[in-house]
């Protein structure tokens, strides 16, 4: 007996210790952990004390990436067209030069004046430019000098000057520095003006002194306004030209702008954010100006190839002489004297206009109680001779 129930108690213990067989699917058997039955509390599990580790999780395949290559939406957004290039003419060889010299504001006048007679083989830009001269620094850059040795160089048919934007500043005299704008300073800037202007006109070659902008602050403004009265004044004494571009770069007060009307009148952005430097479209304009005295000077240059100058122009406008003397039709002479031609008062075809009393419907219809006529047709027409009344149409019969 007491074999039997230790026997009993052995199978009780296994059949607790051992889960049922359904329990043991694939899926169960990875997820469950391992727990530690009455065995493993006595005799130390099956294996010798050891606890039994659990098994490792498999890892789920990682999907395969398709092979195919996703297309990119394509960009549906409308392309920007450039503005095709203006196309380049080759110069002629004779053709007539231009020389532009200065400090920037003439770097910038050249650059607008070379866009301006791109389509012109007959004339070429020459620039000579250098931002940071001026009439001051002669130490640095002497226009004095350097300009007639430019004009033999060249040869231009005509030269385009513009200075002065770097002149606020002091100036050496007689080996003392004389500070800006005092009296002395004044009268030697003068005198580098004119002598500037005569050597350039010792060469007999047409001058043309393009004045400078308004500037961003009120004080370079007011020294630059003063400046172009010097310029002006000795261009003129010279027997050059002044060009003044001012009125291009204010408002109507006077006042400099940033944004303005370009050649063409759209309003665009003339000058930078020093309120100094120019634009493209501010180079442009400042060259406009410019242009018209150029194309007055050169003339004859200004013709394409094959065509005469100023042939375009005029041939839209040539009248031809009749052939037959009996084709000219000859009319009356109109006298200054007869602002109604031969007297009449009607149109060719016309009617008199009936001539009425001078008194109004409304003056008529108080006082003599004379109502005007009224129109054909209208609803308040109540003559008797009335036309015969419209008689209405007839159905037609099966």
């Amino acid at each position: 007996m007491g074999r039997l129930r230790r026997l009993m108690l052995l199978l009780a213990c296994l059949a607790i210790a051992t889960p049922p067989a359904a329990i043991f699917s694939d899926a169960v058997a990875q997820e469950r952990v391992q727990r530690r039955n009455l065995l493993d509390l006595l005799f130390g599990g099956f294996g010798f004390g050891r606890r039994a580790q659990p098994p490792a999780q498999q890892q789920a395949p990682k999907p395969r990436r398709s092979q195919a290559k996703t297309e990119k939406p394509k960009n549906t957004a409308p392309k920007v067209i450039a503005a095709p290039e203006p196309a380049v003419v080759a110069k002629l060889p004779d053709a007539r030069k231009v020389l532009v010299v200065g400090d920037f504001i003439a770097s910038g006048i050249a650059d607008g004046l070379t866009e301006a007679f791109a389509g012109m083989p007959g004339v070429a830009i020459e620039a000579r430019t250098n931002g940071s001269s001026g009439l001051v620094r002669q130490d640095y850059h002497n226009w004095e000098t350097e300009l007639p040795a430019l004009i033999d160089e060249i040869k231009p048919a005509a030269v385009v000057l513009s200075v002065g934007a770097n002149d606020r500043q002091a100036m050496t005299i007689g080996g003392s520095k004389e500070t800006f704008p005092s009296e002395a300073w004044s009268e030697e800037y003068e005198r580098r003006v004119a002598a500037l202007l005569t050597s350039v006109q010792e060469k007999k070659v047409p001058l043309l002194w393009v004045g400078m902008p308004a500037f961003q602050t009120a004080s370079m403004t007011a020294d630059i306004s003063a400046f172009n009265t010097i310029y002006r004044s000795a261009a003129e004494k010279a027997r050059g030209t002044f060009v003044d571009i001012w009125d291009g770069f204010v408002d109507e007060n006077g006042k400099f702008v940033v944004t303005g009307s370009d050649i063409n009148g759209q309003q665009v952005r003339l000058r930078g954010s020093d309120g100094v430097s120019m634009t493209k479209a501010g180079k442009r304009k400042m060259a406009f100006y410019v242009e018209k005295e150029i194309r007055r000077i050169l003339g004859d240059a200004m013709a394409t190839d094959g065509q005469e100058p100023g042939g375009e122009a005029v041939t839209s406008f040539a009248v031809m002489a009749p052939a037959d003397p009996a084709d000219i039709v000859r009319t009356q002479p109109i006298s200054l004297t007869d602002p109604a031609l031969d007297g009449g008062t009607v149109l060719l075809g016309g009617v008199a206009p009936a001539k009425g009393s001078g008194r109004s419907p409304r003056e008529l219809m108080i006082e003599k109680g004379e109502f005007a006529a009224a129109p054909e047709g209208r609803v308040d027409d109540f003559r008797l001779d009335k036309g015969p009344p419209a008689t209405a149409p007839q159905k037609a019969e099966n």
